[in-house]
């Protein structure tokens, strides 16, 4: 490996890191703007220049292979002096506008400026101005203050996958824009606002509400979909402003997907905010005792297995730990977490997660998706499997749609019964597959939540046996959840007990008068006309559609209100922590069914989240630390039956709209209008 010094530092790296690269090794800082590390090479902006020894003239450091040998100097008057002219040539024609810029606080020509910069222009000519470009709901421009450092441009075309971004013209006359300045497309579209090194690209719905110094910054995790990204709530006051992604290499590196991080304004409308108790047919404003009492009534009338609970797809695990303990004290055992019916084995943890991780999916040589769309249902993900594919050597099948995803797929067939086929060897992909170092199956909800989905469960762990996908060191069968909630259901056994009822037997069982209260935990999913004359009991954070069913209504608190404990998709137990408090009466949810069981006589053995913690641990070691992906034991699990030759019907039909908080967020609604419903025509003359 060759050896360099870089400021008097020796650093021995590896063959064609860059000079940028090395110096990061060592702590030693270059500046940049067009260079990203996550993004191809550009050498667009020249503000990386350092001064290499026997070099006639100061070198880009972000482009500049080490060689061995070579001496570089990152703070010597001639390598300032190059920075310096770059800075000034920056700013020739931007137009400085920082105190109207919703940039000013956290923009990193100014943070450069500041290092680099000079106190006068020597430049007295009209600045250039361009127009701004329409990219959408999310995306809002200013166009003159663009650098051209083309880092929006490289994102969507290498990492989103959706080459809609491109330059136009040359030198002077060079614009950013979409292709007929249509809006982006792509489901990751909101991180070109965090590449962007400039006001140029900023957020839209963010627009002048709030400067960075003003925000209170809480580190948590995003439950919009189950891939568990890290993220910052950015708050001011009782109010979420903004959410941000944080990086996280095993989960999602540093990207956000659109609704994660523009649906939090839906956290302002249609919230519960105060217990409701239906009298005469109308839903009546109650206090807590109240509504407790009403509760307390109906539940002393009904035996314990005619009772029911549903656990929704946002609840976080210590409220469904509450729940579970509380039916169990009533005698019942129709729990579940599964409000789409997925045929998962609650008692074999390899049959529900994504076994190969994450980050896993990197060292796959070939992909099997088998009723999954993940560029809806995951987009970060998604971009994690373009990522493998742009490596080359990467074979990906589809069983279903054609849903046009970022990357080169071979669709095998619509209907479901394909699998069957593969997994007898009788279909040509199953050689791929055999012949693959690292085969992978991704099994979605679509494949799952069928009537045959315990069949297609048994196919496809048939399939990983027989293809070589399950070995030492490797489990390429992997489970793609919609729900955040899901896995960390499953974990704490929020399934039917002995005896017990599952989601589509409570649903059927109260359509007939056998069950007498059931008890939504934020469960707006569901059909809620098949609940019959039940007493229903819903405990959420929005009128959504399970609490316009209710006869009571236990206002809870949204994701960035409460601490609380999500397991992602593959298994990682991840800490949320609260950023503001919920509005009105609202409060956490394993406290409201806290203070419920003391009054039905029932009370539960904690009293703060400590204690329910260590309880949690107790029923499953996983929770006994965060942050952690702890392997599944490989056992049988499925049933073996016919497949229906019928295609699938996916979840995510609106990416946009998919839970309680984004059906209520205003910016949702316009993506909505934008993407799914096409009701705006482009005409290339939106500001």
């Amino acid at each position: 490996m060759p050896k360099l010094t870089i400021d008097g530092i020796q650093v021995e790296v590896p063959p064609n890191t860059t000079i940028l690269q090395a110096a990061e090794r060592i702590g030693v800082e270059i500046p940049r703007f067009c260079y990203h590390d996550r993004l191809s090479i550009a050498g667009n902006c020249r503000m990386c220049l350092v001064d290499v020894e026997k070099s006639p003239k100061p070198v880009a450091s972000c482009a500049m292979p080490v060689n061995e040998g070579m001496v570089v100097h990152t703070k010597s008057e001639r390598a300032n002096k190059a920075r310096n002219g770059v800075m000034e040539f920056l700013l020739i024609n931007h137009p400085l506008d920082c105190p109207i810029c919703d940039q000013g606080g956290e923009c990193d020509l100014q943070d450069q400026a500041m290092a680099y910069g000079f106190d006068r222009g020597r430049f007295h000519e009209n600045k250039r101005a361009v127009k701004d470009k329409y990219m959408g709901p999310l995306v809002a421009t200013c166009m003159t203050r663009c650098i051209h450092c083309t880092r929006c441009v490289r994102f969507a075309t290498e990492v989103a996958g959706v080459p809609e971004l491109g330059a136009l013209g040359r030198g002077e006359d060079m614009e950013i824009t979409t292709y007929l300045e249509g809006a982006l497309t792509s489901e990751l579209s909101g991180n070109v606002v965090d590449l962007c090194p400039v006001g140029a690209l900023t957020s839209k719905p963010y627009a002048f509400h709030a400067r960075p110094w003003e925000l209170r910054k809480t580190e948590t995790i995003d439950v919009m979909d189950a891939v568990g990204t890290n993220i910052r709530v950015d708050a001011r006051g009782r109010e979420v402003m903004r959410v941000l992604p944080r990086i996280n290499e095993d989960v999602n590196e540093e990207w956000l997907a659109d609704k994660s991080r523009h649906a939090c304004d839906g956290l302002g409308y249609q919230r519960l905010d105060r217990p409701y108790v239906r009298r005469n047919g109308k839903l009546t404003a109650v206090s807590w005792e109240d509504a407790f009492d009403a509760i307390a009534v109906r539940l002393r009338a009904s035996a314990g297995n005619r009772m029911a609970a549903i656990a929704g797809d946002l609840a976080d695990v210590e409220s469904m730990a509450a729940l579970k303990d509380l039916m169990a004290a009533l005698g019942s055992h129709n729990i579940d977490c599964r409000q789409d019916g997925a045929a998962l084995d609650p008692k074999v943890r390899a049959s529900y997660i994504f076994n190969a991780t994450i980050a896993g999916i990197e060292q796959a040589d070939a992909i099997l998706l088998v009723g999954t769309d993940p560029r809806r249902e995951a987009p970060v993900l998604n971009a994690r499997i373009r990522k493998r594919f742009k490596k080359g050597g990467l074979s990906v099948g589809v069983i279903g749609a054609d849903t046009k995803l970022t990357y080169k797929t071979e669709n095998l067939g619509a209907s479901a019964d394909v699998l069957a086929r593969i997994a007898d060897g009788s279909h040509p992909f199953a050689q791929v597959l055999k012949n693959a170092k690292n085969p992978m199956i991704v099994v979605g909800m679509a494949a799952l939540s069928r009537a045959d989905g315990n069949a297609i469960l048994a196919a496809a762990r048939q399939l990983a046996d027989t293809c070589g996908a399950v070995k030492d060191g490797w489990n390429g069968f992997n489970v793609l959840h919609t729900a955040a909630a899901r896995v960390g259901g499953l974990d704490i056994g929020f399934a039917p007990g002995e005896g017990g009822k599952d989601t589509r037997g409570i649903l059927e069982a109260a359509g007939k008068g056998e069950i007498d209260v059931v008890f939504l935990l934020g469960a707006d999913e569901i059909d809620t006309a098949r609940l019959g004359k039940a007493f229903v009991i819903y405990q959420g954070h929005h009128g959504d559609r399970g609490a316009h069913r209710a006869d009571v209504i236990l206002p809870g608190a949204a994701y960035t209100e409460k601490d609380g404990t999500y397991v992602n998709t593959e298994g990682r137990v991840q800490e949320a922590y609260r950023a503001v408090f919920p509005p009105g009466e609202a409060r956490e949810d394993w406290t409201i069914l806290r203070a419920l069981s003391a009054v039905l006589a029932k009370t539960l053995p904690y009293d703060n989240i400590k204690q329910l913690r260590a309880r949690m641990a107790k029923a499953n070691p996983v929770f006994a630390g965060y942050d952690k992906v702890h392997p599944a034991e490989w056992k049988s699990f499925g049933a073996a039956g016919a497949i229906a030759a019928t295609p699938f019907d996916y979840p995510v039909k609106n990416y946009y709209m998919t839970d309680p908080i984004s059906r209520a967020s205003r910016t949702m609604a316009q993506c909505t209008e934008e993407f799914v419903l096409g009701s705006k025509q482009k005409t290339g003359t939106h500001g």
